[in-house]
């Protein structure tokens, strides 16, 4: 899979990177992208995509971030991850995109969480 055709640039607000949930789950199964939920701690435990790590936006550092490999941020709804998302551009990183919707999406669209 070419990892260019799962990030897109979307038309919604502020042009900001977006991943699909079929994408999504793809990149995570051949692990071709680290995701990061940066929901709080709490949010976190009380359900998450299996696989993510926790990084709140509340202490969010673009510099902690993986470099090794695309970056997808995901959070409850997808203003947070969009959020960390133009943080992560203004430090100067650019493999790194997010998923609209969150996890509320990504549970609807029968995604799994691991509590």
């Amino acid at each position: 899979m070419i990892l260019s055709k799962l990030f897109g640039r979307s038309s919604g607000s502020g042009a900001s990177d977006v991943i699909g949930y079929d994408d999504l789950r793809a990149a995570m199964q051949s692990g071709d992208c680290a995701l990061v939920d940066v929901r709080e701690p709490a949010e976190f435990r009380q359900g998450h995509v299996p696989g993510s790590q926790n990084m709140p936006l509340s202490r969010f550092n673009a510099s902690e971030l993986p470099r090794d490999q695309k970056i997808v941020l995901i959070c409850r709804s997808g203003a947070r991850s969009d959020a960390a998302l133009r943080a992560a551009r203004q430090a100067g990183l650019s493999d790194i995109s997010h998923f609209n919707g969150g996890v509320m999406l990504w549970q609807s669209l029968g995604g799994p969480i691991r509590q």
